[in-house]
């Protein structure tokens, strides 16, 4: 079984933003190619560039989105699976860290030319962005546990 909460640690780390690195750590096992991905992915990092919803938990709920909901999901029912599925995400997440909210998780807001200064001065991304991408991953994976697909088995 592939680490995946590792793989977007790294993807991280090498330069993806925390919103792309989550949901490319899944996308292949989704059916999203990684240039699709990428891009889908690219504007919600850094809570959507105003601190808003952390872009982990965003990459993570586009995963959730693949993952449960049919290629034309177009009634409630068909995406009741996947809004159950997002609201426990956000709850664990939260539990985790304190916060949904980019801006509270950073303590900075990154919208703002000093919280985005703050936030590089301190080293922030690398030392609470990191952690934040790798527990929406984790949590992904435990939503995919037992008695459930995994979301690697999806195609």
């Amino acid at each position: 079984m592939t680490d995946r909460p590792g793989k977007a640690e790294e993807l991280f780390r090498k330069g993806c933003a925390c919103s792309q690195a989550v949901l490319l750590a899944y996308a292949p096992d989704l059916g999203l190619d990684r240039g699709t991905a990428t891009r889908i992915a690219a504007g919600f990092a850094g809570g959507m560039r105003r601190g808003e919803t952390c872009g982990a938990v965003t990459g993570a709920i586009m995963a959730l989105g693949l993952h449960h909901c049919p290629p034309d999901s177009s009634s409630a029912a068909e995406r009741a699976q996947t809004y159950k599925a997002v609201l426990e995400l956000m709850a664990r997440f939260e539990k985790r860290n304190g916060s949904l909210m980019c801006k509270e998780l950073l303590g900075y807001n990154i919208s703002t030319p000093e919280g985005a200064k703050a936030v590089k001065e301190k080293g922030l991304h690398q030392s609470v962005c990191t952690k934040l991408v790798r527990d929406a991953a984790e949590i992904l994976e435990e939503l995919a546990g037992p008695g459930q697909a995994r979301l690697q088995d999806v195609h």
